[in-house]
């Protein structure tokens, strides 16, 4: 992947991993294109620097997905690269949830109809671009769940299994298919999350990620930090050490 001079669409942007993904792709001379359900939240980044555009997206609503993908086209041909990176994360106690299962069902359409609904919809157009790109944003979650998350981790692990195939699919086209694979991250996803010595900042994410990006040949996974003990937890024998540390990170109700 080039790491500069690309056409960047990048799902939630406004905040955590998102936004300190889009400052370092525009520092490096990209254009990035954020679609957030809170574009206006960029207006500070955008006047810093020139290269940044925002626009809506609602990563729940198929028809807002099929009309950004028909507006990014159109406004900005040049496009060549996807970062799927939107997502939410719920804390369910699962022997109490309600019959509706609204918050489930949001993390599930959010976290893994959305990106591939948003690729399906961009993918005709990035095959016919050349150095074409697209990054999948999972979690070392989707290797080893988090309880206290339950769905959120179902999510990463389906997204995990849908950028391998993907890969496989577009072997031999224009378009590389990348996953970034972060630990556990100091941003707000979570609700009732603390500050913690087990998380890595964001600069520590980002900093490490695009060092990985501008590996050449750039690697397949870019497995950022502590999330290569949750990565390689299975084929280590470490699974069920991993799995026993994880399930006392419990949450206070919302």
């Amino acid at each position: 992947m080039n790491i500069t001079g690309n056409t960047i669409l990048l799902t939630g942007g406004s905040s955590g991993l998102g936004r300190g993904l889009t400052e370092a792709l525009l520092a490096l001379g990209n254009k990035v294109i954020t679609a957030d359900r809170r574009p206006g939240t960029l207006k500070d980044l955008a006047q810093k620097y020139p290269g940044l555009s925002s626009t809506f997206l609602d990563a729940n609503d198929p028809g807002s997905i099929r009309a950004l993908a028909k507006l990014i086209v159109q406004d900005h041909p040049e496009l060549n690269v996807l970062i799927n990176n939107a997502g939410i994360s719920r804390i369910e106690h699962l022997k109490e949830l309600p019959a509706s299962l609204v918050d489930s069902e949001a993390v599930i359409t959010t976290n893994l109809l959305g990106p591939i609904r948003l690729t399906a919809a961009l993918l005709p157009h990035l095959l016919t671009r050349p150095h074409a790109a697209i990054l999948n944003v999972t979690s070392g979650l989707g290797f080893v769940p988090l309880p206290a998350a339950p769905t959120y981790s179902a999510t990463k692990a389906a997204m995990h299994s849908y950028t391998v195939s993907l890969r496989v699919h577009l072997a031999g086209t224009p378009v590389e298919v990348i996953e970034i694979i972060p630990p556990a991250v100091a941003t707000n996803l979570t609700p009732g999350r603390k500050p913690d010595d087990r998380y890595i900042s964001t600069d520590e994410f980002v900093a490490d990620t695009m060092a990985q990006l501008k590996s050449k040949p750039t690697p397949a996974e870019i497995t950022v930090g502590r999330a290569t003990f949750l990565r390689t937890a299975e084929a280590t024998g470490n699974y069920e050490k991993a799995l026993a540390m994880l399930s006392e990170f419990q949450l206070p109700k919302e």
